[in-house]
């Protein structure tokens, strides 16, 4: 009670219901999964006009942000405009990100509207009576709220004093009636007499991001959609919304994605160049290698065919390992083609002979190898229960991209390596490897 597990405050008017689900064992059917009874439950508290209920998830990785879904920060950097003009720049922006169909379930809890109470103290009142200032402030603080004594020990245990007035004399502002104050004098004067309050309208908690004053807008991805998508979408709502003088910044796992995003070319490059150097250091060659590396692409295209045909999965980490094991997958076929074709045509069999034998010779193997492995990863798009979704990600790209690597690279990778060859070797060098293939096959004859 009191608490706002999102802002991590306290509020009189906010709590807090964190809700255990049962095993997975035990929600079998869809209806009982967590989307479905988020949904649920969303359904049910939306008929409750007199509090703003509001259903989220936990963060996939705990400590990374408070709720699942992306997390924006609103910041007020060079702007002079009060907190109420800052709340209407937040209405405005959630309003503008709940009608793009990227985006769902976006909110804020800043409000600048929170009813409060407003206590005056009557100085000149204070003077002639004789009350001092700090005996008032003092004496609401330990009766309204509490003060610290002392601690003391008996009878083995440590006790903790606190002061403070009964619950039956602080639960409502009119107690302040019932309060006593000592003035110079020695004489008890009622508080009421030298106090006053209004009821007014505040703000519970001020928040501040990389020292601007901020708040936390949360939300997720619409069905359909990619985290990726709705960050985008987010960025458009802001430079079309937010006016001049506020910015934006992303927190939690949203920042830790756009992170891992710039990282993942990183990844990628460098998987390519050891590939790259391994093949040199194979065939001795530096421009043989590139045969094999060019029907990478190929299997990149049949990974996100494959994603773009199953609309529940994204392209998420899970899929970006998938491609980097499509590295190693897709340069196996190619090599299979590339290592035979390259060594019949050093031996002097012409270029065109030497690659249609390859692709002859290699043509079942390539089918076998890449059968068995879509076979053995065939059970992960079939997977449920707990982390499905994981295991179907990484399924589909790794099969969509073998599939493809297999299916077209066994017509794109010769053509490939012919035209690499005949630029790295030149026309003179066929040449006189043909000359030195035919020799040696006379010789043996002549002699």
């Amino acid at each position: 009670n009191g608490l706002n597990v999102v802002t991590f405050s306290s509020k009189s008017n906010s709590g807090t219901i964190f809700t255990q689900l049962k095993p997975w064992s035990e929600r079998t059917s869809k209806e009982l999964q967590l989307n479905s009874i988020m949904a649920t439950l969303r359904k049910k508290f939306s008929v409750i006009k007199s509090a703003n209920v509001v259903v989220i998830s936990p963060p996939a990785i705990p400590g990374l942000g408070r709720t699942g879904g992306f997390s924006f920060e609103l910041e007020q950097q060079e702007s002079t405009n009060n907190i109420q003009q800052f709340a209407q720049v937040v209405r405005n922006f959630v309003m503008a990100a709940n009608r793009r169909p990227e985006l769902s379930n976006v909110f804020s809890f800043f409000t600048a509207s929170t009813p409060a109470y407003q206590l005056n103290v009557d100085r000149e009142k204070c003077a002639r009576l004789g009350v001092p200032i700090a005996d008032v402030y003092s004496t609401i603080q330990t009766l309204l709220g509490s003060s610290f004594i002392n601690d003391f020990t008996i009878y083995g245990r440590d006790f903790h004093v606190v002061a403070q007035a009964d619950t039956n004399y602080r639960s409502t502002i009119q107690d302040l009636s019932k309060y006593y104050v000592r003035n110079n004098s020695g004489k008890m004067i009622p508080l009421s007499t030298i106090i006053n309050y209004k009821i007014t309208e505040s703000v519970p908690l001020i928040s501040h991001y990389n020292l601007f004053r901020s708040t936390e807008i949360n939300g997720g991805a619409a069905p359909g959609y990619s985290s990726g998508q709705a960050i985008e979408a987010l960025r458009e709502v802001a430079s079309q919304v937010l006016p001049a003088g506020y910015g934006y910044e992303f927190s939690g796992l949203s920042r830790e994605e756009i992170k891992s995003g710039s990282s993942t070319f990183m990844i990628f490059g460098l998987s390519l160049l050891f590939v790259f150097l391994f093949l040199s250091a194979l065939y001795e060659s530096w421009s043989v290698p590139f045969a094999v590396l060019f029907a990478v692409p190929i299997a990149a295209f049949g990974a996100i065919i494959a994603l773009i045909l199953q609309p529940h999965l994204s392209d998420n980490v899970y899929a970006q390992i998938g491609l980097v094991a499509l590295i190693g997958l897709a340069a196996k076929n190619a090599i299979l083609i590339v290592e035979f074709a390259k060594t019949r045509v050093d031996s002097g069999i012409p270029l065109l002979t030497a690659t249609i034998n390859a692709v002859k010779l290699r043509l079942r193997p390539i089918l076998m190898t890449s059968l068995a492995f879509v076979f053995g990863v065939s059970p992960l798009i079939f997977a449920s229960g707990a982390g499905a979704q994981a295991r179907q990600t990484i399924g589909w790209t790794v099969i969509g991209g073998m599939l493809a690597a297999t299916m077209l690279a066994i017509f794109i990778v010769p053509v490939l390596f012919v035209t690499i060859t005949r630029i790295a070797y030149g026309r003179k060098k066929l040449e006189d490897l043909e000359r030195k293939g035919i020799d040696d096959n006379i010789q043996p004859e002549s002699s």
